[in-house]
């Protein structure tokens, strides 16, 4: 069963990527603030690095103008996802969430079986919206879409 609106996100350990890389609680790491989550199967995948992630850097000053913190979430190593950062330019602000055994994303119900493509785990797509820890709007993207979970859909989403 997947994460839904009005749940408590899972408290799993996970490695962030912003300046450096930390090992992080995420109970703690989301409390406290307001914050949208996107998750995209792979690190440097053609959908991930040329629109999905893209498009959370272009928009990044207006989640921050409604004091709202951006993450992104993959199955991939913390040194796959800073050297994915730092290709994208990625604001160190833009913390980049690595879950490299999928610990996360599984707790979280939206794993992907990815092995039909030699991927094995991955995220599913999707991004949701939580304050202090609880999610308050859940977009996850139908297989091969890319819609729901881009950066100007969950800014409509959110308030302003």
């Amino acid at each position: 069963m997947s994460i839904q609106v009005g749940d408590t996100l899972p408290d799993v350990e996970i490695r962030v990527v912003g300046n450096g890389i930390e090992q992080a609680q995420t109970g703690a790491l989301f409390a406290n603030r307001k914050v949208v989550l996107f998750a995209v199967p792979g690190a440097f995948t053609p959908t991930c690095s040329n629109r999905h992630l893209p498009g959370y850097v272009q928009q990044f000053a207006q989640f921050k103008e409604r004091g709202v913190d951006v993450m992104c979430l993959a199955v991939n190593d913390a040194y796959v996802m800073q050297a994915w950062a730092a290709s994208q330019n990625v604001p160190p602000e833009l913390l980049m969430l690595a879950d490299g055994n999928g610990n996360f994303t599984k707790a979280l119900g939206l794993d992907l079986d990815g092995s039909n493509y030699g991927m094995g785990l991955r995220a599913r797509r999707f991004a949701l919206y939580a304050e202090n820890g609880v999610v308050k709007q859940l977009q996850v993207e139908a297989p091969g879409e890319f819609r729901v979970s881009m950066a100007e859909a969950m800014l409509e989403q959110i308030p302003n």
